[in-house]
């Protein structure tokens, strides 16, 4: 090998330099292209459904009480109810608040409902605070052989607010009628209570008509 061809040779540390520079810069556009997947993702928008009013849970959900909006919702978009998911006869399983993006979980068919609808008529009145969507007790007072009433205990922990009527002239004035959402279990109960004339009061929860 002549000296002339030894020197024609680039130096291995100057293709180690090259190598190492070029591997650097493929990192750099690699880094850059995954940013900016990530920003057109996120500002990439699904349709999805919000509602438009108050649902409580054993409510059959209508057209009417969707509005579709689109959001970025990236790979949540499956945990939240989007058209083609929605069909008629579906129900609330839990209440779902005026604007919030209905979860996919939140409804199902009816057949599947472990809660019913009764109408509870509240001895005392009800905070103003409570309307459809709150959660309640239900108290219940039943009467005695002496013409009295026992203690009031607690019939129903958990019940949820369909719709309130209020009016002064029932039961002496400040007395009110609630449409409530109560468990099947405990429908039985309660209405053993309405029929032999328990005093019933309705009144929410801690913190839930406040």
């Amino acid at each position: 090998m002549t000296h002339a061809e030894t020197s024609a040779r680039p130096p291995r540390r100057a293709l180690r330099g090259d190598a190492r520079f070029l591997l650097g810069i493929l990192l750099i556009a690699a880094s850059v292209a995954g940013v900016w997947f990530v920003v057109a993702a996120a500002r990439q928008t699904a349709p999805a459904y919000a509602a438009a009013r108050t649902i409580v849970p054993g409510q059959v959900v209508a057209a009417d009480d969707l509005r579709q909006v689109d959001v970025a919702l990236g790979q949540s978009a499956a945990v939240y109810l989007a058209p083609g998911g929605w069909r008629d006869g579906m129900v609330s399983t839990r209440t779902i608040e005026a604007g919030e993006l209905v979860p996919a979980d939140a409804v199902g068919d009816a057949d599947r409902m472990r809660t019913t609808n009764v109408v509870v008529p509240s001895s005392v009145d009800v905070p103003a605070s409570v309307d459809a969507g709150a959660v309640v007790e239900v108290w219940a007072a039943p009467p005695q052989e002496d013409g009295g009433f026992e203690d009031p205990r607690i019939l129903v922990a958990d019940a949820t607010v369909v719709s309130v009527t209020r009016d002064d002239s029932m039961m002496g004035g400040g007395a009110a009628a609630l449409e409530l959402v109560i468990p099947r279990a405990e429908v039985a109960v309660t209405l053993a209570a309405l029929a032999d004339g328990a005093v019933m009061s309705v009144v929410p929860t801690v913190g839930g008509g406040e």
